[in-house]
């Protein structure tokens, strides 16, 4: 079965806004315990910054494969 692509869209979306929120709460656990102690705001430029980075890499995959197949 195909995927229209509204819910494409809608998975795209979810997925960035949970990586977001899971990457922002992960750091706000582990970073203390390396002695980092970044503010709420820092926390949330890091995690903008991973989720950029994760969006860049999915989709260059995603085209990677597209080409091999």
């Amino acid at each position: 079965m195909s995927q229209s692509r509204r819910m494409s869209l809608i998975e795209a979306v979810t997925n960035v806004v949970v990586g977001y929120v899971l990457a922002v709460a992960t750091q706000i656990v582990v970073f203390p315990r390396f002695g980092l102690q970044p503010s709420l705001g820092e926390n949330l430029a890091i995690g903008t910054v991973f989720v950029g980075v994760s969006l860049l890499r999915s989709y260059l995959l995603r085209r990677l494969f597209v080409r091999l197949r």
